[in-house]
């Protein structure tokens, strides 16, 4: 079924959750023409046997390259027909339907350009999914940092999470977390979609940055909640940590650059701290430590 709304999931290795995902949508969803597009990055598993045997229903697109998130975002949409975008990691389901009142958010607000509910863990409990934009302290001061850990009531650590937030009103934020948000679709026309050079991580916070720069609002609205199993959509393999410190050195060079001796302390400090953690991933793994989490 087309319509208003097309929910793009893209999927890695998500056999185990992509079902819940879907069934989920479909039996909550009531208020909206809606469509699923599964966009699968060349699994290794069965996910694409789960979609096609226990959801016809949704339409497959089968990669044959993992190229990153973004690249597979971007493909969905190109089939998909719906004049507003969500865009769900395969890891969320929902108790409620979350489309409807998503995309009636944007049909009565033009200015708006990306929308995303409350994220939940699976028991409840609030996930921060809306931030500030990351400048040159954010590496000390992210949500799995060791001076936020230590020190989690610091000012800079909470002006960045925006952890003094309550979370139970509307708010204009920077950015949105990507595992759950939608846009229409003439602002994804517009600023150009989702950056395909950004493999995996800090793609929403580029797209949302765009959707600023377009004159467009991002916000978040907790009337709507979906649930999040976070933890599972990222893994700690080397090349995890590789991509997430391109794409850390990607989103500086396209929107924070300061000049030559910046551009060059900045590098190298993004290299360092990528080295230090594929040691450290690597002592891990010499010592039997914990295995990576499942990538979705």
């Amino acid at each position: 079924m087309s319509g208003d709304v097309s929910a793009i999931i893209v999927t890695y290795n998500s056999a185990w959750c992509i079902g819940r995902c879907l069934a989920t949508l479909r039996a909550r969803t009531q208020g909206v023409a809606w469509e699923a597009v599964v966009v699968d990055n060349a699994s290794s598993d069965a996910t694409r046997d789960v979609v096609a045997r226990e959801h016809p229903w949704a339409r497959l697109v089968a990669r044959q390259h993992n190229d990153g998130l973004s690249a597979a975002i971007n493909d969905g949409v190109a089939v998909a027909t719906g004049d507003y975008l969500a865009v769900l990691n395969p890891d969320t389901h929902v108790d409620a339907d979350v489309l409807t009142p998503l995309a009636a958010y944007l049909r009565a607000h033009a200015d708006a350009g990306v929308v995303a509910p409350k994220l939940l863990d699976d028991d409840g409990t609030l996930q921060l999914s809306c931030r500030a934009f990351p400048g040159y302290t954010t590496a000390l001061f992210n949500r799995y940092s060791i001076v936020t850990r230590l020190f989690p009531g610091n000012r800079l650590s909470r002006a960045y999470l925006l952890s003094d937030f309550d979370h139970t009103s509307e708010r204009d934020v920077d950015w949105v977390s990507g595992a759950a948000l939608m846009l229409p679709r003439r602002v994804f026309d517009e600023v150009g979609g989702w950056d395909p050079g950004f493999f995996m991580f800090n793609e929403d916070v580029d797209l949302c940055r765009r959707v600023h720069d377009a004159g467009y609002r991002v916000v978040y609205d907790p009337s709507t909640a979906v649930y999040h199993t976070i933890g599972v959509s990222k893994s700690a393999s080397a090349r995890m940590v590789v991509e997430r410190h391109r794409s850390m050195w990607r989103y500086y060079r396209k929107h924070l650059r300061g000049g030559p001796l910046r551009d060059a302390a900045t590098g190298a400090g993004i290299a360092l701290r990528c080295g230090v953690m594929l040691g450290m991933g690597a002592l891990r793994r010499r010592r039997g430590g914990e295995q990576p989490p499942r990538r979705s």
